[in-house]
């Protein structure tokens, strides 16, 4: 009898520890791979949490503390004797974020989630069901786990991963200036724009997007002086023209076909993006449109001028 005991025992400890094991592997596989994109670009990920209602003065620290966050959970699921404290920091996460979108799922619902790069999901009842076998994994991955200990070797993790966020962040900084942009691109109606001399704008935008157009309207308002402005579209270019009109920009500037030439020198995620040329030259990539910006950064450069 007490051996038909010890062998249930075995069987339901075998079955638990194969249950952490892969439950730890998957949340840390989701964790880690949203800390690092976040991590190496701090600037994309803050304007898709902008996007979704961070406010866009603090999206960029956001963008950098939860890449920082998620990447140091990651890691502490895969070492058992860390698994524990990681489960608790993910569920933490998860619940604080569905807490989040549940407080704007008006303002968001039906719009992309962009929490994680490579899962595409909108807002709606299906995000919480995710989240919440997330969270069941996250939870598992804790339950069955030895309880954590070593405060010392976990910050050295965290400050390794602190270390990475703060590398990538300059290495991405860097990328977004200087760059030569070509010396003419195409209009749409087949004449050719010169970039070689004096201060450019280039607004990227999706015609059916509400935020460009949003944007775009803020921009319509600015003292431009001498800049010029040019318009790309990302999507549908047969709807820039009704687009420029919609945004109260007709007559600013003319519209380009060559956003795949201007994209691949000036990589963004979605629109609406912009990027500012002095000379021929990146002077800054503008990736936040609400709030102070992008007014700030263009007056900051120059681009445009006191009413």
């Amino acid at each position: 009898m007490a051996s038909e005991t010890l062998s249930a025992e075995g069987e339901r400890k075998s079955w638990q520890v194969a249950l952490n094991w892969i439950s730890a592997i998957l949340i840390a596989i989701i964790f880690l791979v949203a800390g690092i994109w976040k991590a190496t670009d701090p600037v994309g990920a803050a304007v898709r949490l902008a996007q979704a209602r961070v406010p866009e003065s603090l999206s960029l620290f956001a963008a950098v503390a939860f890449g920082i966050a998620e990447t140091f959970s990651g890691v502490l699921l895969l070492i058992p004797r860390f698994r524990r404290w990681g489960a608790i920091l993910t569920s933490l996460m998860l619940v604080a974020f569905m807490i989040f979108i549940g407080i704007h799922y008006k303002e968001l619902v039906g719009a992309e989630c962009s929490c994680f790069p490579w899962l595409k999901r909108a807002v709606g009842p299906g995000f919480f069901v995710g989240d919440g076998i997330m969270l069941l994994l996250a939870i598992a991955a804790g339950w069955w786990a030895r309880a954590s200990d070593g405060l010392r070797p976990a910050a050295l993790v965290l400050a390794a991963v602190v270390v990475f966020a703060g590398v990538s962040y300059g290495v991405s900084s860097t990328r977004q200036t200087g760059t030569k942009a070509p010396d003419t691109i195409l209009a749409e109606d087949g004449s050719t724009i010169s970039l070689r001399e004096g201060k450019v704008l280039i607004y990227f935008f999706n015609p059916q997007c509400m935020h460009c157009l949003e944007a775009g309207k803020k921009m319509a308002t600015y003292n431009w002086g001498d800049t010029k402005w040019i318009g790309v579209p990302t999507e549908n270019p047969q709807f820039g023209g009704w687009f420029m009109g919609k945004a109260g920009l007709t007559g600013r500037g003319p519209l380009s076909k060559d956003l795949d030439v201007l994209k691949k020198l000036f990589p963004f995620d979605l629109p609406p993006a912009a990027v500012a040329l002095e000379n021929g030259y990146q002077k800054a990539m503008l990736l936040q449109f609400e709030e102070a910006e992008p007014a700030a950064t263009l007056k900051k450069l120059g681009f445009i001028y006191d009413k």
